[in-house]
Protein backbone atom coordinates (compact mmCIF):
# COMPACT_ATOMS: atom_id res chain seq x y z
CA UNK A 1 0.00 0.00 0.00
CA UNK A 2 1.28 3.07 -0.60
CA UNK A 3 -0.46 5.59 2.45
CA UNK A 4 -0.05 9.41 2.56
CA UNK A 5 -0.20 11.45 5.68
CA UNK A 6 -0.55 15.12 6.31
CA UNK A 7 -1.30 17.80 9.14
CA UNK A 8 -3.75 20.42 9.15
CA UNK A 9 -4.72 23.48 10.94
CA UNK A 10 -3.10 24.50 14.28
CA UNK A 11 -0.38 22.69 15.67
CA UNK A 12 -0.55 20.87 18.85
CA UNK A 13 1.71 18.75 20.93
CA UNK A 14 1.29 14.84 19.50
CA UNK A 15 1.32 15.41 15.91
CA UNK A 16 4.47 13.87 15.48
CA UNK A 17 3.93 10.98 17.98
CA UNK A 18 1.38 9.81 15.48
CA UNK A 19 3.01 10.19 12.33
CA UNK A 20 6.12 8.01 13.82
CA UNK A 21 3.87 5.46 15.29
CA UNK A 22 2.01 5.01 11.59
CA UNK A 23 5.24 5.04 9.65
CA UNK A 24 6.32 2.68 11.68
CA UNK A 25 3.48 0.02 12.16
CA UNK A 26 2.94 0.84 8.20
CA UNK A 27 7.02 -0.18 7.90
CA UNK A 28 6.00 -3.35 9.70
CA UNK A 29 3.07 -4.32 6.78
CA UNK A 30 5.68 -3.26 4.43
CA UNK A 31 3.63 -0.36 3.15
CA UNK A 32 5.23 3.25 1.91
CA UNK A 33 4.35 6.54 3.67
CA UNK A 34 4.88 10.12 2.24
CA UNK A 35 4.45 12.78 4.18
CA UNK A 36 2.41 15.92 2.35
CA UNK A 37 3.84 19.23 3.95
CA UNK A 38 1.60 21.89 4.69
CA UNK A 39 -1.72 20.01 4.53
CA UNK A 40 -3.90 20.38 1.67
CA UNK A 41 -1.78 22.80 0.29
CA UNK A 42 0.79 20.67 -0.44
CA UNK A 43 -1.54 18.87 -2.79
CA UNK A 44 -2.82 21.72 -4.63
CA UNK A 45 0.82 22.86 -4.89
CA UNK A 46 1.65 20.05 -6.92
CA UNK A 47 1.92 21.44 -10.88
CA UNK A 48 2.19 19.03 -12.91
CA UNK A 49 3.65 21.12 -15.61
CA UNK A 50 6.60 21.60 -13.06
CA UNK A 51 7.20 17.75 -11.36
CA UNK A 52 10.97 18.74 -10.61
CA UNK A 53 9.55 21.26 -7.67
CA UNK A 54 7.55 18.07 -6.00
CA UNK A 55 10.14 16.98 -4.10
CA UNK A 56 9.40 20.84 -1.87
CA UNK A 57 5.88 19.22 -1.12
CA UNK A 58 6.22 15.72 -0.65
CA UNK A 59 8.73 13.75 2.45
CA UNK A 60 9.37 10.01 2.16
CA UNK A 61 9.13 8.36 5.76
CA UNK A 62 10.69 5.80 6.86
CA UNK A 63 11.33 4.54 10.50
CA UNK A 64 14.81 6.02 10.20
CA UNK A 65 13.71 9.62 8.95
CA UNK A 66 11.05 9.51 12.20
CA UNK A 67 12.92 7.45 14.72
CA UNK A 68 13.21 11.31 16.85
CA UNK A 69 10.25 13.10 16.14
CA UNK A 70 8.44 12.21 18.94
CA UNK A 71 10.29 13.88 21.54
CA UNK A 72 9.07 17.37 19.59
CA UNK A 73 6.35 19.26 19.69
CA UNK A 74 4.63 20.35 16.56
CA UNK A 75 4.60 18.77 13.51
CA UNK A 76 7.68 17.68 11.07
CA UNK A 77 5.46 18.01 8.09
CA UNK A 78 4.30 21.65 9.08
CA UNK A 79 0.97 22.61 8.82
CA UNK A 80 -1.61 25.77 7.15
CA UNK A 81 -5.46 26.36 7.67
CA UNK A 82 -6.25 26.23 3.52
CA UNK A 83 -9.66 24.86 2.91
CA UNK A 84 -9.86 23.72 -0.71
CA UNK A 85 -13.44 23.62 -0.97
CA UNK A 86 -13.63 27.00 -0.46
CA UNK A 87 -9.95 28.35 -1.73
CA UNK A 88 -9.53 32.24 -1.72
CA UNK A 89 -7.46 32.97 -5.46
CA UNK A 90 -4.91 35.05 -2.98
CA UNK A 91 -4.26 31.33 -1.11
CA UNK A 92 -3.81 29.59 -4.86
CA UNK A 93 -0.75 28.33 -6.01
CA UNK A 94 0.17 29.88 -9.27
CA UNK A 95 -1.15 27.33 -11.51
CA UNK A 96 -4.16 27.46 -10.06
CA UNK A 97 -4.91 31.20 -10.79
CA UNK A 98 -5.76 30.93 -13.94
CA UNK A 99 -9.38 28.90 -12.65
CA UNK A 100 -10.88 31.28 -11.19
CA UNK A 101 -12.27 33.78 -13.88
CA UNK A 102 -13.01 36.15 -11.78
CA UNK A 103 -14.33 34.87 -9.35
CA UNK A 104 -13.09 35.28 -5.35
CA UNK A 105 -13.05 31.54 -4.45
CA UNK A 106 -12.83 28.04 -5.66
CA UNK A 107 -13.74 24.71 -4.90
CA UNK A 108 -10.17 22.92 -5.69
CA UNK A 109 -11.37 19.68 -4.51
CA UNK A 110 -11.12 18.20 -8.31
CA UNK A 111 -7.14 19.08 -8.28
CA UNK A 112 -6.87 17.41 -4.90
CA UNK A 113 -8.23 14.41 -6.78
CA UNK A 114 -6.12 14.64 -9.38
CA UNK A 115 -2.93 14.91 -7.22
CA UNK A 116 -3.87 11.74 -5.33
CA UNK A 117 -4.46 9.98 -8.70
CA UNK A 118 -1.15 11.28 -10.09
CA UNK A 119 0.57 10.08 -7.13
CA UNK A 120 -0.71 6.59 -6.91
CA UNK A 121 -1.86 6.95 -3.25
CA UNK A 122 -3.76 4.52 -2.36
CA UNK A 123 -4.85 5.83 0.41
CA UNK A 124 -4.57 9.29 2.49
CA UNK A 125 -4.80 10.10 6.55
CA UNK A 126 -5.53 13.68 7.66
CA UNK A 127 -4.58 14.66 11.09
CA UNK A 128 -6.24 17.95 12.25
CA UNK A 129 -9.23 19.64 13.29
CA UNK A 130 -12.41 20.78 12.06
CA UNK A 131 -11.47 22.35 8.68
CA UNK A 132 -9.38 19.23 7.90
CA UNK A 133 -11.28 17.08 8.67
CA UNK A 134 -14.51 18.55 6.67
CA UNK A 135 -12.25 18.09 3.60
CA UNK A 136 -11.40 14.60 4.83
CA UNK A 137 -15.26 13.49 4.31
CA UNK A 138 -15.63 15.55 1.31
CA UNK A 139 -12.64 13.09 -0.06
CA UNK A 140 -14.30 10.50 1.42
CA UNK A 141 -17.47 10.83 -0.48
CA UNK A 142 -15.68 11.50 -3.71
CA UNK A 143 -14.18 8.14 -3.13
CA UNK A 144 -10.84 8.35 -1.83
CA UNK A 145 -9.81 5.94 0.97
CA UNK A 146 -9.37 8.16 4.07
CA UNK A 147 -8.95 7.75 7.42
CA UNK A 148 -8.88 11.09 9.61
CA UNK A 149 -7.56 12.28 13.08
CA UNK A 150 -9.45 14.25 15.02
CA UNK A 151 -6.50 16.90 16.93
CA UNK A 152 -7.30 20.26 18.53
CA UNK A 153 -6.27 21.81 21.82
CA UNK A 154 -10.19 23.14 22.01
CA UNK A 155 -11.10 19.61 22.33
CA UNK A 156 -14.24 20.70 20.14
CA UNK A 157 -14.44 18.15 17.42
CA UNK A 158 -17.88 16.58 17.61
CA UNK A 159 -18.10 12.59 17.17
CA UNK A 160 -14.87 12.05 19.84
CA UNK A 161 -14.81 12.72 23.47
CA UNK A 162 -10.86 13.40 22.82
CA UNK A 163 -8.70 15.20 20.35
CA UNK A 164 -4.47 15.46 20.22
CA UNK A 165 -3.31 18.39 22.22
CA UNK A 166 -5.83 18.84 24.81
CA UNK A 167 -4.49 17.44 27.69
CA UNK A 168 -1.40 19.19 27.07
CA UNK A 169 -2.64 22.52 26.22
CA UNK A 170 -4.58 22.29 29.99
CA UNK A 171 -1.43 21.08 31.76
CA UNK A 172 0.52 23.60 30.51
CA UNK A 173 -2.57 26.09 30.99
CA UNK A 174 -2.62 24.92 34.88
CA UNK A 175 1.29 25.00 35.68
CA UNK A 176 1.52 29.06 34.41
CA UNK A 177 -1.42 29.99 36.29
CA UNK A 178 0.50 27.49 39.24
CA UNK A 179 3.37 29.83 38.76
CA UNK A 180 1.72 33.38 38.27
CA UNK A 181 0.20 32.77 41.82
CA UNK A 182 3.14 33.90 42.90
CA UNK A 183 3.12 37.88 41.57
CA UNK A 184 -0.62 38.27 42.22
CA UNK A 185 -0.66 36.90 45.88
CA UNK A 186 3.03 38.85 46.70
CA UNK A 187 0.86 42.17 45.28
CA UNK A 188 -2.14 41.01 46.64
CA UNK A 189 -4.08 41.14 43.20
CA UNK A 190 -6.91 39.90 40.84
CA UNK A 191 -4.63 37.44 37.76
CA UNK A 192 -6.89 36.79 34.78
CA UNK A 193 -5.68 34.19 32.36
CA UNK A 194 -6.80 34.35 28.77
CA UNK A 195 -6.89 31.01 27.12
CA UNK A 196 -7.87 30.13 23.96
CA UNK A 197 -11.50 28.85 23.02
CA UNK A 198 -13.06 30.55 19.72
CA UNK A 199 -16.34 29.04 19.98
CA UNK A 200 -15.65 26.15 22.85
CA UNK A 201 -14.83 26.55 26.46
CA UNK A 202 -13.68 23.74 27.55
CA UNK A 203 -10.11 24.41 27.47
CA UNK A 204 -11.16 27.07 30.05
CA UNK A 205 -13.43 25.18 31.64
CA UNK A 206 -10.73 22.15 32.79
CA UNK A 207 -8.23 24.62 33.14
CA UNK A 208 -10.43 26.55 35.84
CA UNK A 209 -11.31 23.01 37.28
CA UNK A 210 -8.51 21.95 38.01
CA UNK A 211 -6.08 25.23 38.85
CA UNK A 212 -9.00 25.93 41.72
CA UNK A 213 -9.72 29.16 39.93
CA UNK A 214 -11.86 31.63 41.72
CA UNK A 215 -14.48 31.88 38.97
CA UNK A 216 -13.93 31.00 35.21
CA UNK A 217 -16.01 32.35 32.17
CA UNK A 218 -16.43 30.32 29.04
CA UNK A 219 -17.59 31.19 25.49
CA UNK A 220 -20.60 29.27 25.60
CA UNK A 221 -22.01 31.73 28.65
CA UNK A 222 -22.34 35.82 28.36
CA UNK A 223 -21.31 37.44 31.78
CA UNK A 224 -22.02 40.89 33.70
CA UNK A 225 -18.95 42.50 33.71
CA UNK A 226 -19.77 44.52 36.90
CA UNK A 227 -21.45 41.35 38.84
CA UNK A 228 -18.03 39.09 37.79
CA UNK A 229 -15.66 42.47 38.83
CA UNK A 230 -17.15 42.23 42.02
CA UNK A 231 -17.34 38.84 42.75
CA UNK A 232 -13.53 38.47 41.96
CA UNK A 233 -13.10 41.35 44.46
CA UNK A 234 -14.91 39.64 46.89
CA UNK A 235 -12.95 36.01 46.34
CA UNK A 236 -9.71 38.77 46.54
CA UNK A 237 -10.60 39.87 50.11
CA UNK A 238 -11.46 36.75 51.71
CA UNK A 239 -8.45 34.90 50.41
CA UNK A 240 -5.67 34.42 52.75
CA UNK A 241 -3.27 35.69 49.95
CA UNK A 242 -5.43 38.73 49.25
CA UNK A 243 -5.39 37.62 45.90
CA UNK A 244 -7.37 35.30 43.46
CA UNK A 245 -7.36 33.81 39.84
CA UNK A 246 -9.76 34.21 37.27
CA UNK A 247 -9.27 32.31 34.07
CA UNK A 248 -11.23 32.87 30.90
CA UNK A 249 -12.04 31.91 26.82
CA UNK A 250 -10.64 34.18 24.24
CA UNK A 251 -14.49 33.60 22.74
CA UNK A 252 -16.19 34.42 26.00
CA UNK A 253 -18.01 37.57 25.84
CA UNK A 254 -19.99 40.17 28.20
CA UNK A 255 -23.88 40.52 27.80
CA UNK A 256 -25.52 42.28 25.34
CA UNK A 257 -21.38 42.69 23.83
CA UNK A 258 -19.64 40.79 20.83
CA UNK A 259 -16.46 39.05 21.22
CA UNK A 260 -13.70 40.91 21.47
CA UNK A 261 -11.29 40.55 17.54
CA UNK A 262 -8.33 42.20 16.43
CA UNK A 263 -6.66 42.63 13.63
CA UNK A 264 -7.65 42.38 9.90
CA UNK A 265 -9.10 39.68 8.82
CA UNK A 266 -7.49 36.86 6.91
CA UNK A 267 -8.22 35.35 3.24
CA UNK A 268 -11.43 33.48 4.86
CA UNK A 269 -13.02 36.71 6.37
CA UNK A 270 -11.98 35.30 9.93
CA UNK A 271 -10.36 37.80 12.76
CA UNK A 272 -8.56 36.65 15.65
CA UNK A 273 -10.23 36.45 18.78
CA UNK A 274 -8.46 38.14 21.67
CA UNK A 275 -8.69 40.61 24.50
CA UNK A 276 -11.87 39.61 26.09
CA UNK A 277 -9.58 39.35 29.41
CA UNK A 278 -8.28 42.78 29.38
CA UNK A 279 -11.88 43.73 28.85
CA UNK A 280 -12.83 42.11 32.43
CA UNK A 281 -9.35 43.75 33.56
CA UNK A 282 -10.73 47.06 33.53
CA UNK A 283 -13.99 46.02 34.73
CA UNK A 284 -11.99 44.80 37.52
CA UNK A 285 -9.95 48.23 38.23
CA UNK A 286 -13.16 50.09 38.63
CA UNK A 287 -13.96 47.95 42.21
CA UNK A 288 -10.53 46.32 43.08
CA UNK A 289 -8.38 48.74 45.27
CA UNK A 290 -5.49 46.58 43.91
CA UNK A 291 -3.91 46.56 40.59
CA UNK A 292 -4.93 43.40 38.20
CA UNK A 293 -2.65 41.20 36.47
CA UNK A 294 -3.97 39.87 33.00
CA UNK A 295 -1.96 37.37 30.72
CA UNK A 296 -3.02 35.88 27.91
CA UNK A 297 -1.30 32.33 27.17
CA UNK A 298 -2.14 32.13 23.71
CA UNK A 299 0.48 29.56 21.81
CA UNK A 300 2.27 28.70 24.68
CA UNK A 301 -0.77 26.35 25.72
CA UNK A 302 0.53 24.35 22.11
CA UNK A 303 3.78 24.45 22.78
CA UNK A 304 6.97 22.25 23.62
CA UNK A 305 6.44 18.36 23.58
CA UNK A 306 3.52 16.59 24.35
CA UNK A 307 1.97 15.38 28.05
CA UNK A 308 1.07 11.36 28.75
CA UNK A 309 -2.07 11.53 27.85
CA UNK A 310 -1.22 13.24 24.45
CA UNK A 311 1.60 10.61 23.90
CA UNK A 312 -0.86 7.80 24.72
CA UNK A 313 -3.69 9.05 22.65
CA UNK A 314 -2.01 10.22 19.92
CA UNK A 315 -0.19 6.70 19.61
CA UNK A 316 -3.49 5.22 20.22
CA UNK A 317 -4.92 6.94 17.12
CA UNK A 318 -2.05 6.19 14.98
CA UNK A 319 -1.90 2.56 15.74
CA UNK A 320 -5.86 2.62 15.00
CA UNK A 321 -6.02 4.08 11.41
CA UNK A 322 -3.36 1.49 10.16
CA UNK A 323 -5.28 -1.03 11.73
CA UNK A 324 -8.51 0.22 9.61
CA UNK A 325 -6.53 0.22 6.70
CA UNK A 326 -5.14 -2.97 6.53
CA UNK A 327 -8.85 -4.49 7.39
CA UNK A 328 -9.22 -2.79 4.08
CA UNK A 329 -11.68 -0.22 5.99
CA UNK A 330 -11.92 3.84 5.51
CA UNK A 331 -14.23 6.62 5.11
CA UNK A 332 -13.72 6.58 8.89
CA UNK A 333 -12.67 8.77 11.73
CA UNK A 334 -10.63 7.87 15.30
CA UNK A 335 -12.22 8.22 17.86
CA UNK A 336 -12.36 8.16 21.86
CA UNK A 337 -15.48 7.55 24.08
CA UNK A 338 -16.16 6.49 27.26
CA UNK A 339 -12.73 5.64 27.63
CA UNK A 340 -12.00 3.53 24.49
CA UNK A 341 -10.26 3.78 21.43
CA UNK A 342 -13.16 3.27 18.48
CA UNK A 343 -13.95 4.35 14.96
CA UNK A 344 -16.78 6.38 14.01
CA UNK A 345 -17.94 7.46 10.50
CA UNK A 346 -15.60 10.16 8.86
CA UNK A 347 -18.50 12.69 8.60
CA UNK A 348 -19.77 12.04 11.83
CA UNK A 349 -18.37 15.86 13.17
CA UNK A 350 -20.50 17.35 10.44
CA UNK A 351 -23.95 16.72 12.60
CA UNK A 352 -23.06 18.56 15.64
CA UNK A 353 -21.35 21.02 17.39
CA UNK A 354 -19.38 20.12 20.71
CA UNK A 355 -19.20 22.73 23.18
CA UNK A 356 -19.65 22.59 26.92
CA UNK A 357 -22.71 20.97 28.72
CA UNK A 358 -23.51 23.88 30.37
CA UNK A 359 -26.50 22.76 32.57
CA UNK A 360 -24.51 20.07 33.66
CA UNK A 361 -21.00 21.52 34.14
CA UNK A 362 -21.34 24.77 34.94
CA UNK A 363 -22.57 27.22 37.19
CA UNK A 364 -23.98 29.94 34.83
CA UNK A 365 -24.41 32.36 38.43
CA UNK A 366 -21.15 31.74 40.21
CA UNK A 367 -19.59 31.81 36.91
CA UNK A 368 -17.56 28.52 38.19
CA UNK A 369 -17.45 24.92 36.80
CA UNK A 370 -19.45 22.11 38.96
CA UNK A 371 -19.34 18.14 39.15
CA UNK A 372 -22.30 17.45 40.66
CA UNK A 373 -22.91 13.81 39.26
CA UNK A 374 -19.35 12.12 39.09
CA UNK A 375 -20.87 8.58 38.87
CA UNK A 376 -20.41 6.92 35.05
CA UNK A 377 -19.14 10.15 33.45
CA UNK A 378 -16.45 9.81 31.17
CA UNK A 379 -12.91 11.12 31.60
CA UNK A 380 -13.58 14.07 29.00
CA UNK A 381 -17.42 14.65 28.97
CA UNK A 382 -18.00 18.10 30.28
Amino acid sequence: MKLAILTGGGDVPGLNVTIKTIVDLAAARGWSVTGIRRGWLGLLALDPANRQDWHTWLVPLSPQSVRDISRDGGTILHTSRLEPQNLPEELAPAHLKGAYEGRPSLDATPFVLDAIATLGFDAVIAIGGDGTLRFAARLSAEGVPVISIPKTMDNDVFGTDYAIGFSTAITRSVDAISALRTTAASHERILIVELFGRLSGQTALYTGLLADADRTFIAEVPFDARSAAELLEADRLSAPSHSCVAVISEGARMIDGAPHQKGAPDAYGRRRLGGIGEALGQACTRVSREGVIVQNLAYLMRSGPPDATDRQVAHGFGALAVELLGHSRSGRMCALTNGCLRDVAIDALLYGQKRVDVARAYDTTTYRPHLSVASGLPLFGF
